[in-house]
C-alpha cells in the first residue's frame, strides 16, 4: 500500500513539473556525459530530476539567479549517480547552494602536538554531513563534458558516502556486494595512487580515501575507458555498485 501511495504522489509530483520532457531533452542534448543513455535510461532520469528539484531547495548565494538552466543542469549531473538506485539515497538533506564561481571555505585541522590551525582554501564544491551540497557554477557548467572532472558528481558521490557516517570512501554496499573486497581493491589502488600518478585521474584523488572514491566516480561516468585502463578492478565494483555500465554507453554511441 505505501509503494501504491509513493508512486501516486511522484506521479502527481512529475505530472505538475514545469519542465517538459522536450525541456529535459534538450537540456541533456548540451551534456555529453549522458550520451548513450537508452530511452528507458533517459525517461527514468528525467522522472528522478524531476522529483529532486521537488525535494532539494537550490539558493543563489552572493546574489547568483537561479535560472531553469541552473535547476535543470544541476538535477540531471546530480541524478546520474543514482540512476539504478533510486532517489532516496540523497535522503536526509534538503538544500544546494550555488556561487557564481569558485568561493573559500574555512579550514581546520590539528598537527602532531595537538595544535588546531585554521585557514582558508578555494573550492569548486562541498558537500556537508547531513548538511546542504554547495557548488560553483562556473565548473558546474564545465562539467558534463565527458574530460573526466565533474563537479556535481563529485560533490554527490559524497552525500553517497556519507550515508552511514563521515564520507571515508566506503559507501553502503548493494546487496550481494563484498565489503571485504571493496575494501581491499579501493586501499590497494589508494596506496598505489600515492605514488604512482594515472591518466585522467585528479591528483586531487591523493588527498585522502573519499576524495579517492569521488574522484574515481568521476571518471567512472565520464571517461570510464581511462578508469579500466588504471584500476580494472575498480572499475567492476564500482559497477556493481552504481548498477551502471559507462563503458558499454560509450562504446554503443
Amino acid at each position: 500500500m505505501f509503494a501504491k501511495i509513493k508512486k501516486w504522489r511522484e506521479n502527481r509530483i512529475v505530472a505538475k513539473s514545469p519542465f517538459t520532457r522536450d525541456d529535459w531533452q534538450r537540456m541533456s542534448q548540451r551534456m555529453p556525459v549522458l550520451d548513450g543513455l537508452s530511452e528507458e535510461q533517459c525517461k527514468k532520469l528525467y522522472r528522478l530530476a524531476t522529483l529532486f528539484l521537488h525535494e532539494k531547495f537550490i539558493s543563489g548565494a552572493h546574489d547568483f539567479e537561479i535560472t531553469d538552466e541552473v535547476k535543470q543542469s544541476i538535477a540531471l549531473q546530480a541524478c546520474l549517480p543514482v540512476l539504478e538506485l533510486g532517489l532516496e539515497w540523497y535522503d536526509g538533506w534538503s538544500s544546494v547552494i550555488v556561487y557564481p564561481g569558485g568561493f573559500k571555505s574555512e579550514t581546520e585541522s590539528v598537527d602532531s602536538f595537538g595544535v588546531t590551525h585554521t585557514g582558508s582554501s578555494h573550492r569548486s564544491g562541498e558537500a556537508w554531513l547531513r548538511g546542504p551540497v554547495i557548488l560553483s557554477w562556473t565548473d558546474v557548467v564545465q562539467g558534463g563534458d565527458r574530460d573526466g572532472h565533474n563537479v556535481v558528481i563529485h560533490e554527490f558521490v559524497h552525500k553517497l558516502d556519507m550515508l552511514n557516517g563521515r564520507a571515508n570512501g566506503f559507501p553502503p554496499m548493494q546487496p550481494g556486494m563484498d565489503p571485504a573486497a571493496w575494501t581491499q581493491f579501493m586501499s590497494s589502488a589508494y596506496a598505489d595512487f600515492q605514488v604512482t600518478p594515472k591518466q585522467g585521474l585528479d591528483r586531487y584523488g591523493a588527498t585522502n580515501p573519499a576524495e579517492f572514491f569521488a574522484v574515481l566516480s568521476e571518471v567512472f561516468f565520464e571517461t570510464p575507458a581511462l578508469l579500466v585502463d588504471a584500476y580494472p578492478e575498480l572499475y567492476t565494483i564500482m559497477q556493481q555498485f552504481f548498477r551502471q555500465s559507462p563503458l558499454e554507453r560509450h562504446a554503443a554511441r
